[in-house]
């Protein structure tokens, strides 16, 4: 708990000279069980402690995106469907964002992948965070395997990454159960975010 409050202390001394509109937490696995949704709602919990940042939580599984099914190219942001129009609308107001993803046969997360690939625009020239997990690897490979993608769309990586070595062990009752380090690079992932943020909104 008491490095929770340090992490809450560091982002309200970056407020005084940073301030995020709105991060996205976004849930990169709709897999049933995943651990996902317990380590996001952890992220959400620290992210919270700060009156710096409103949060928009995204649950893929919730969001229910279809496998991508728009006729127009994303750059030109013609879109058709209802689902990507809002899909569009809910990246499009947020500052920054943190993935939450699954390492998956040392690759990245579909859903997530999908997700990124229906927009365009509504990416460019901001700031995200990684906070991933898997077996020994942490979830990193997958993260690797996504950054052609992110950086594609114009997302700027955080330098800060939560890596989560056999993080589904730490969730209890259903509970993420982070220990020290975790939550301290988690903290100094949130300051970066800030700052980026402010620096690359004139260049959006």
């Amino acid at each position: 708990m008491t490095g929770v409050l340090c992490v809450g202390m560091e982002l309200r001394r970056a407020a005084v000279y940073h301030r995020v509109n709105k991060v996205m937490i976004v849930v990169g696995s709709v897999r049933p069980g995943r651990a996902g949704l317990p380590i996001a709602k952890w992220v959400e919990s620290v992210v919270a402690q700060s009156d710096q940042f409103e949060i928009d939580f995204v649950d893929l599984a919730e969001l229910a995106l279809p496998f991508m099914d728009e006729p127009n190219h994303p750059a030109k942001r013609q879109y058709t469907k209802p689902h990507t129009i809002a899909w569009s609308e809910r990246v499009d107001a947020a500052d920054a964002f943190i993935f939450v993803t699954p390492e998956y046969n040392h690759s990245y997360s579909p859903v997530l992948k999908n997700a990124i690939d229906f927009l365009s625009q509504e990416w460019w020239r901001k700031p995200v965070g990684f906070v991933s997990y898997g077996g020994v690897s942490a979830g990193s490979r997958g993260v690797t395997a996504l950054e052609p993608a992110t950086n594609g769309v114009g997302l700027v990586r955080a330098g800060a990454a939560v890596e989560l070595p056999f993080g589904p062990a730490q969730v209890v009752d259903g509970v993420f159960q982070p220990n020290d380090k975790e939550i301290a690079i988690l903290g100094k992932q949130l300051v970066e975010l800030a700052s980026l943020a402010e620096a690359l909104k004139p260049l959006r």
